[in-house]
């Protein structure tokens, strides 16, 4: 029934340091784009074939989450580059890994993995396939 994910969205209460992140330190595409009833602008940080629209806390979209709160997300991508080049990067923008490289099992095999927190607290994981 379900074949994958399209999007998720993110609240945040810090729009330019979560531009900042997403795009300078993670290297996403920013996307604005009209969406929503009535249309309105709306920003999206573009990945891959996903995506994750950003909503700003207490000026969020309709329909949102119950409760959207901003640090609540646990997000974990998978990188294009080696790990070490992903750890070599964080260095460079002074950016803090808070646990890893570590083993871990991810949706499709095994995974070495680091955690790093966006600038509201969400934990982001950044990991590279290993094999079986």
């Amino acid at each position: 029934m379900i074949s994958h994910l399209d999007h998720l969205v993110l609240t945040t209460a810090n729009e330019a340091a979560c531009v900042d992140f997403y795009t300078r330190i993670l290297g996403m595409t920013l996307e604005t784009f009209i969406g929503g009833t009535p249309p309105v602008e709306r920003k999206a940080f573009k990945f891959g074939v996903q995506k994750i629209n950003l909503h700003i806390k207490g000026k969020e979209f309709e329909p949102k989450a119950h409760d959207p709160t901003p640090g609540s997300l646990d997000l974990c991508f998978i990188s294009t580059l080696p790990l070490q080049a992903v750890v070599d990067r964080m260095r460079e923008c002074r950016w803090p890994i808070i646990e890893g490289p570590v083993m871990r099992t991810g949706a499709t095999g095994r995974i070495r993995s680091i955690y790093l927190r966006d600038p509201v607290g969400n934990l982001i994981e950044i990991s590279e396939f290993v094999g079986s």
